[in-house]
């Protein structure tokens, strides 16, 4: 139906942009920035404290479960935080979001064993999952559509500023103050974001009835939880043909065969089936879904070639992604400028996954010799281009809806990111240990082979004895002990490995270039509607835009 004819039943909502001074909003916007800077630190900072934690805790076969703990939760809770942010007003969920990552934080601060921290950090997840979104859909409350680009581009620097900062604050820290201090440190940084959105977000005024869509938020979980933990393990910790994965996966499709089927009788469902009738959130999905996959596939897999294949030491990885992170703030930053001083997006998202193709091809015909300068360069080309985007589709999807939908559109894109993320580095970094594995065979010298007993070569070829500097020195000595031949067979073990090391991962860039090739082509299909100068569009803005508002306005 029209959006002016479904308003008819309530009156529209009043955003706070439209009520709050510019000194408020500048304060709002501060917290807003605090809150997000908390997130996205706490991503990048606790993994360089892991190598203590795990020595303390005695915790290795735990490892894993540190990260999926807090990934698990975070992302389900995304949509429901969305919906309901709608519903009660950004305010609650966005504080008490707040609230629950510092009470997790400091738990995870506390723990005594691994199991403590795993559960403490799935509460931080818990917490963080409404941090991203109702953040982006409070820059929606305060800015109009054509406002937006410069402000979500600022903020989306934010993550490239913490991308850079928290490993290396994640290091002094723990080798200054120790590895609890990684989780305490989000303390004082979370006290001013809380108050500062304590002192300024206006409470929620509307009190229409509601219908809370608990069953449909229990199907989503059901089918996300085992979806995310299929890609989080598969060719890790099983096959991808065991009994655990292939059971995770067929529950996960039945329970999203329930959820929809609950979503399409709900009254006011966690994720509307509307949504996917509209055509731009469609695309937007799509694009941010394959962006994803391939920007963590660079993020990751670009410090093991710098380090690993290189033999470059970088203290930790936030070194080693300085130079595309750098690109990625300032083209977040610069296009986001652009997009609201033309109120147009297609043209510029074309020009980004174009230019974030061509750097992620670039970065797929490096070799074991290649120049710091030349990886540099790459790096920067694809943060150009990858930066550009990462906002953009946010203030594309708001841009398309209601107002009132807000909180929703918007989580709704993130949780699609996040389970795009995910999927993308589980098929890459099985395509990685595929590829080096069948890599190495073929370059391993047979003179090595003759010398060595299969049984210790086989456990020899990890990659990573090229990343530990007191493992690759015990080897030595094992060669060593060999006779004359040995040190010349342990520098053609070294260099098979880099080689090997190489190609699996410049493979690995090509299939992100495919990936944005694939966005690309998605976006041709994105229909471009001039970014709105108001909070709501008009009648004729909504139909030109094919919008359905399948419940009545809040």
């Amino acid at each position: 139906m029209a959006i002016a004819q479904a308003r008819t039943a309530a009156p529209a909502a009043v955003s706070m942009g439209e009520t709050l001074s510019k000194r408020q909003i500048v304060v709002v916007l501060g917290g807003v920035m605090l809150g997000m800077l908390l997130a996205a630190l706490d991503q990048t900072i606790v993994g360089t404290a892991m190598p203590r934690v795990i020595t303390e805790l005695n915790g290795l076969d735990h490892y894993a479960w540190v990260f999926t703990a807090y990934l698990l939760a975070s992302t389900v809770v995304v949509p429901i935080y969305g919906k309901l942010s709608d519903i009660y007003g950004r305010r609650l969920f966005f504080i008490g979001g707040m609230v629950l990552f510092l009470f997790g934080s400091a738990l995870s601060g506390a723990s005594q064993d691994m199991t403590q921290l795993i559960i403490f950090r799935a509460i931080q997840g818990l917490g963080a999952g409404a941090l991203m979104p109702i953040a982006m859909a409070l820059i929606g409350d305060l800015f109009t559509p054509a406002e937006r680009g410069k402000w979500q581009g600022l903020i989306t620097a934010v993550f490239g500023l913490a991308t850079i900062v928290g490993p290396t604050a994640g290091g002094w820290i723990t080798d200054n103050w120790g590895w609890r201090w990684v989780f305490y440190v989000n303390m004082p940084l979370g006290a001013l974001a809380i108050i500062a959105a304590g002192l300024t977000l206006p409470k929620h005024s509307r009190h229409r009835a509601h219908q809370i869509d608990y069953i449909g938020s229990a199907a989503l979980i059901a089918a996300t939880v085992p979806l995310l933990l299929a890609f989080s393990w598969g060719g890790s910790e099983y096959a991808w043909d065991s009994i655990p994965i292939v059971g995770l996966l067929a529950f996960a499709v039945v329970m999203t065969a329930v959820f929809i089927a609950i979503e399409n009788r709900a009254a006011e469902p966690i994720i509307h089936p509307g949504l996917f009738k509209n055509g731009i959130f469609n695309v937007s999905v799509i694009a941010m879904f394959l962006l994803s996959g391939g920007m963590f596939g660079a993020t990751l897999f670009l410090p093991l070639f710098v380090q690993g294949v290189l033999g470059t030491s970088a203290t930790n990885s936030g070194a080693v992604l300085t130079p595309m992170m750098l690109g990625f703030m300032v083209s977040s930053i610069i296009g986001g400028q652009i997009l609201s001083r033309t109120g147009r997006y297609k043209g510029l998202a074309l020009v980004a996954f174009a230019l974030a193709a061509f750097g992620m091809f670039l970065l797929s015909q490096m070799d074991a010799k290649v120049s710091q300068e030349v990886i540099v360069r790459n790096m920067i080309v694809t943060g150009l281009g990858i930066g550009v985007t990462m906002s953009m589709f946010t203030i594309v999807v708001q841009n398309a809806f209601p107002f009132e939908q807000l909180g929703q559109v918007t989580a709704s894109l993130s949780f699609f990111r996040s389970i795009g993320a995910t999927i993308g580095v589980a098929v890459l970094g099985t395509i990685l240990t595929g590829q080096f594995k069948s890599g190495l065979q073929a370059n391993l010298p047979a003179a090595l082979a003759q010398a060595v007993p299969a049984d210790r070569l086989a456990a020899l070829q990890n990659p990573q004895l090229l990343m530990s500097a007191e493992a690759m020195s015990r080897v030595q000595q094992g060669f060593a002990a060999i006779g004359p031949q040995g040190k010349a067979l342990f520098e053609q073990l070294m260099q098979a490995i880099r080689i090997s090391l190489a190609t699996a991962i410049t493979e690995l860039f090509m299939v992100g270039a495919a990936a944005m090739v694939l966005a690309f082509v998605a976006t041709l299909f994105l229909k471009e509607i001039p970014l709105r100068k108001t909070h709501r569009p008009t009648a004729a803005e909504a139909d030109a835009a094919g919008e359905i508002v399948a419940e009545p306005a809040l």
